[in-house]
């Protein structure tokens, strides 16, 4: 038998790239309010250019990572996404409401025939294909606060209607007994 000896092997620092990647993806995902995983090969230069375009539109950003920076950035913030991180990667970052960006992302694949979509993380949990497609079909946060304010705002105005007629009896009852008490005491007075 042959003796194998140890080798010691040097401590490398992290060349500063990576390190600024990684800072990069970090406040990405700390300023994030979802994640859409996406396979890109098959997009072009300009296709990929026309995606960002309409994703900053919708308050977004589509950034190409390499799975492993990805994770050192992603670290302990939910369910592991290392499923999601086989093969070429670029990340939709809804920097806002999820729902937009996933409706703008499904609508580009589907007219442009080309990427695919990972999957998704919301709230750090994980959602495969379907769950992102059906994220992009709830309504936007825009939409469910119109209406929320809309659902307790007709009620409401019910109420101040019925409350402004209630006032509005209450003062001309008084008015009629205040009215009623200056005629009988205007004759007793003239006397």
């Amino acid at each position: 038998m042959i003796p194998i000896a140890e080798k010691e092997i040097p401590y490398r620092a992290p060349k500063p790239q990576k390190v600024e990647q990684v800072a990069t993806i970090s406040d990405l995902l700390d300023r994030s309010q979802g994640l859409v995983l996406t396979d890109y090969r098959g997009l072009t230069v300009a296709d990929k250019a026309d995606l960002t375009r309409r994703l900053r539109d919708v308050n977004a950003e589509y950034h190409v990572v390499k799975n492993t920076l990805f994770r050192r950035a992603y670290g302990e913030r939910g369910e592991d996404p290392a499923t999601l991180l086989e093969g070429p990667t670029a990340i939709v970052f809804a920097l806002e409401d999820p729902v937009g960006p996933s409706k703008t992302l499904l609508a580009f694949i589907k007219e442009k025939r080309k990427g695919v979509v990972k999957g998704g993380l919301v709230d750090g949990k994980l959602f495969d294909t379907e769950g992102v497609t059906r994220l992009s079909e709830l309504p936007s946060k825009d939409q469910l606060i119109g209406q929320v304010v809309g659902a307790i705002q007709g009620p409401l105005s019910g109420l101040v209607f019925s409350l402004q007629g209630v006032l509005g009896n209450f003062v001309r009852t008084v008015q009629a007994i205040h009215d009623q008490k200056a005629e009988g005491a205007a004759p007793a007075g003239a006397e």
